[in-house]
């Protein structure tokens, strides 16, 4: 099969590669109909140590089961599924308390750029719906992947509801998606912190009622500015990098909860008497269970009721995924699906 490698920084081919083979009898294997490529991806793109054998890539992915293993009971070839960016059995204490990327038998995708993809934990993993041809629905199904339902985890756990005020910080997709989250729990207020023009029309459209372009302590000063001086209740942290870090901790109100599903670039933070602690602050957030969330999400697509697949500014073939990479790094995309 044709499959997207990562040899190093900002090196990306796209290579044959074994075909996928079932090896537990609990696995399926999935024709890819629509991945994509996530801004958690830029990272290793950025930073991660040359190898020279390569290694396969991307975690978002819909498709078709083409072949079941003797245990897997709850799909069949022929389904067309949504498979969250974990596997999970879906049945472990962790599953059951609506921790799914925690599962004891878990662990997360790495090859889904690619033609096709063995899911491991079928059953408890992959979600049934009905197919469709239409790529706008296309589009906001595959969002249930990962990008759409990390943004609702973050409100979600957040806290976000009636009569909160709301601090995004990040407008790319994962950010966007925070705002469309929010305003579903029903924000009162929701400000987006971006400085791409382009992101943040989204962003309104989406639901936000205020931009804050502004960076560092000027964007500090400017949500206080539009907050009273109080601050947000809750800030959704969707970057990952220490200075947005400290961002939300400038712009959250004493009591006011921080949620970061950025995925951290840093293992340390201000989390003492200066930092959370004096200020009552909760620290949430963490990789989305994205298996917790999507048979409540589903229809809400369906019926179009969400549009989250909005996000997706560019289509690329999977032949393409080395452009896809370029473009989302040089934020001349928000975020690129690719058509294997």
């Amino acid at each position: 099969m044709r499959a997207t490698v990562i040899y190093g920084p900002g090196e990306v081919r796209v290579e044959d590669r074994p075909d996928p083979a079932i090896t537990a009898p609990t696995d399926a294997i999935v024709r890819v109909v629509r991945a994509c490529v996530c801004g958690s991806d830029l990272h290793p793109y950025h930073s991660m140590a040359p190898v020279a054998e390569g290694r396969t890539i991307g975690h978002e992915f819909i498709g078709v089961v083409e072949e079941v293993g003797a245990a897997v009971r709850q799909v069949r070839p022929g389904d067309f599924v949504i498979s969250p960016f974990a596997w999970s059995d879906n049945t472990c204490a962790a599953c059951r308390d609506g921790v799914q990327t925690a599962c004891r038998h878990g662990g997360f995708f790495s090859a889904a750029q690619s033609e096709a993809v063995r899911v491991p934990q079928a059953d408890g993993t992959l979600v049934v719906t009905e197919a469709t041809a239409d790529e706008d629905l296309l589009k906001s199904l595959l969002t249930l992947s990962d990008v759409y339902l990390t943004g609702y985890h973050a409100a979600f756990v957040g806290r976000v509801g009636p009569g909160k005020t709301v601090t995004v910080v990040g407008d790319g997709a994962v950010g966007l998606s925070a705002v469309l989250a929010a305003r579903q729990l029903s924000a009162e207020r929701i400000i987006l912190m971006g400085r791409h023009t382009e992101r943040t029309d989204l962003g309104r459209e989406f639901g936000a009622t205020d931009v804050v372009a502004e960076r560092g302590a000027e964007g500090v000063e400017r949500v206080l500015e539009l907050t009273a001086g109080e601050g947000s209740h809750v800030v959704l942290e969707a970057v990952g990098h220490l200075p947005a870090f400290e961002q939300c901790l400038g712009v959250v109100r004493p009591g006011g909860v921080i949620s970061r599903v950025g995925v951290p670039q840093f293992e340390t933070a201000p989390v003492g008497f200066g930092g959370l602690f004096g200020r009552n602050i909760t620290l949430n957030g963490g990789p989305a269970p994205v298996r917790a969330y999507l048979e409540q999400t589903i229809p809400k697509v369906l019926d179009g009721t969400i549009n989250p697949g909005r996000v997706f500014d560019r289509v690329m073939t999977l032949e393409e995924a080395p452009q896809a990479y370029a473009a989302m790094d040089s934020r001349a995309a928000l975020k690129v699906m690719l058509t294997p």
